[in-house]
């Protein structure tokens, strides 16, 4: 147990532990726990409420990857929530609109909204409860109201106008009365309420077991009359966008009713005494685990974690590992990534061999295996911002109201967010999530179910032949990213974050610094940073080459070095970076286990619980 001070304490108990981005779903998963459910059952039922209480973050039509550790099966697994582009989503479509990128916003960058199917099959085949049980809070929440934290009365107000003059649909339930709903108010979502329920009454209808009505549910959702809303809406409806026309949405029925969630084995890589896995390169992951393999040689477990060779050593992994990630990573049912070369100590050790004393400038992808990168045309971003109506909002969920063009760079405007859930039950099974997509600024709201979709196509190149590029049923690379971690072979961490492409780098200094021997509240109070020195995921996909943002509560003596080792150091506010959930477990005495949480007290929002 730690002396130091932590912005709240780090929670240890033997039942179970729960830690979200949001107090309401920590609440309700522990709820869960504490009337019989287990990890799984907590996680779906946080993570369903996590819909209703951050629409601003995430939504029902949006995505979800999940980490798990089946204590009954002894492994780890990856559920693929990430849903695929629809079967008319193709280069030649966009760049026959006279488009050089898929747009932020509206209907066209619209994928399969695979949430609410990952989440049924996690319960499905390793929860206990009923879907009515663990859909319960989020109606309760839609239909009768939640408390809004101030940031999604500012994403309302920064999109205001376009709710009023364009997507009307978004306007009735985003402005009750026609006004922004104010800070800490009771706001309800009843028509989200209205399709959970229609979901479960026909689920009852259809089956007379736990199983059939879940199956039911699913079937509802992705063949049923949520696909026939979707399909009539994207069929019917033209609605403006950032390339300043009306379109209509690729997304047809025939799309849900082909995809399901699929299970595959996580990626891992060893540091030290520690096996950290992270879903595969259809997502973000694998750069977290490639940082590691490179720091595995790069000595800075002796360092202190405040000071200028930690932060500058870590910074430059990360350039090298997002550089990898524009050139290689992408959905390996469609490319041929090599991503045991890109994991491969050889390549983590010649690549960390790069790393000076001065920060690097350019953007440098590897060769793994010998085979030469290719990077898509970077320089879209600066035509596509130029000729883009952006009065109305750009790609990521959190933007503020938009201050001129040529600020957005130094002002980070594309800097994302999103949501995560942590759960440990007294089994020892654990879950790690990271809800997202169709947040209430991504696309306006489907006609008859109260929700708008994700809009992850946006993450997509239209370049031919790069591993990122859009084709017809495949999955965009997501930034979303939830870990495990074994210790000494034996299950022992569930953590993530939400940060768009800064959550596989908050998440290193975090896990580092835990490693180091910080406890968990501590390692995620600590300050922190982030570099953007790749192309950014969320339109318009922006290069920005050498930033270090840093937390100002670091010392004035290690920026000061960071400046002078090259880096062009932007100062950010003292509680700014970051946005981390973890949960642990150990051994104890007896056979039980010990538990622990911590939460990010960045934002007054995360919430760890337990017992």
């Amino acid at each position: 147990m730690s002396d130091s001070f932590t912005t709240r304490p780090e929670i240890r108990g033997t039942f179970g532990v729960v830690s979200s981005t949001h107090w309401l779903a920590s609440q309700v998963a522990m709820g869960v726990l504490e009337r019989g459910g287990n990890a799984y059952d907590a996680a779906v039922a946080g993570g369903f409420t996590l819909q209703i209480v951050e629409p601003h973050l995430n939504g029902p039509g949006g995505e979800v990857p999940i980490l798990f550790w089946s204590e009954r099966e002894q492994r780890m697994r990856a559920l693929c929530g990430q849903g695929p582009a629809p079967a008319l989503a193709t280069p030649a479509y966009f760049r026959d609109l006279g488009v050089e990128q898929v747009p932020g916003i509206g209907l066209l960058p619209a994928t399969v909204p695979g949430a609410f199917g990952a989440w049924l099959t996690l319960l499905r085949d390793y929860g206990t409860w009923e879907l009515a049980d663990v859909l319960q809070p989020a109606i309760d929440y839609a239909r009768n109201g939640f408390p809004l934290v101030p940031r999604v009365s500012q994403a309302i107000l920064a999109v205001q106008a376009l709710f009023r003059d364009e997507w009307t649909t978004s306007r009735d339930v985003w402005l009750p009365e026609g006004r922004v709903p104010a800070p800490d108010t009771l706001f309800r979502t009843p028509a989200i309420a209205a399709t959970y329920t229609r979901i479960l009454d026909e689920a009852h209808a259809a089956s007379s077991d736990r199983r059939g009505r879940i199956d039911a549910a699913l079937n509802g959702w992705y063949r049923g009359f949520v696909a026939d809303a979707i399909d009539a809406y994207y069929t019917q409806e033209s609605i403006r966008d950032t390339t300043g026309q009306r379109n209509r949405g690729l997304l047809r029925k025939a799309d849900l009713a082909d995809w399901r969630a699929t299970y595959d084995e996580p990626a891992t890589t060893q540091y030290g005494r520690y096996t950290v896995a992270k879903c595969g390169v259809w997502s973000q992951g694998p750069v977290h685990l490639q940082q590691l393999a490179m720091l595995r040689h790069l000595g800075v477990d002796s360092l202190d974690p405040t000071s200028p060779q930690f932060v500058h050593r870590i910074a430059e992994v990360a350039k090298l590992a997002f550089a990898d990630r524009a050139a290689w990573y992408g959905d390996p049912d469609f490319v041929q990534v090599p991503l045991a070369a890109l994991l491969s100590d050889a390549y983590a050790q010649q690549r960390a061999a790069s790393i000076g004393a001065r920060a690097s400038t350019t953007l440098q992808p590897g060769s793994p295996a010998g085979i030469a990168p290719r990077l898509p045309d970077l320089a879209a971003a600066d035509r596509t911002l130029a000729a883009s109506d952006i009065r109305f909002g750009v790609g990521e969920p959190t933007f503020a109201a938009l201050p001129p063009v040529a600020e957005w760079a130094a002002r980070e405007i594309f800097v994302g967010d999103t949501c995560q859930i942590d759960v440990i039950d007294r089994d020892g099974n654990m879950v790690a999530a990271t809800p997202s997509g169709g947040w209430l600024s991504s696309s306006p709201v489907v006609s008859g179910l109260g929700f708008p979709l994700t809009t992850r196509l946006q993450m997509t190149w239209l370049d031919e032949g790069v591993a990122g590029q859009l084709q017809p049923g495949k999955r965009p690379c997501t930034t979303l990213s939830p870990g495990l971690v074994l210790r000494d072979g034996q299950p022992y961490m569930a953590f993530g974050t939400p940060g768009g492409d800064q959550q596989d780098q908050w998440t290193v200094a975090f896990f580092l610094r835990h490693a180091m021997g910080m406890n968990l509240q501590e390692a995620i109070d600590a300050p922190s940073w982030h570099i953007d020195h790749f192309p950014g995921s969320f339109w318009p996909r922006t290069l920005t080459l050498n930033r270090l943002t840093v937390e100002s509560r670091l010392p004035e003596t290690t920026i000061q070095a960071l400046r002078d080792a090259g880096h062009e150091v932007k100062v950010g506010p003292a509680w700014s970076e970051g946005r981390i959930s973890a949960c642990t477990r150990e051994p104890a005495a007896d056979g039980a286990l010990l538990l622990r949480a911590g939460a990010n007290p960045r934002g007054m929002q995360g919430y760890a619980v337990g017992r």
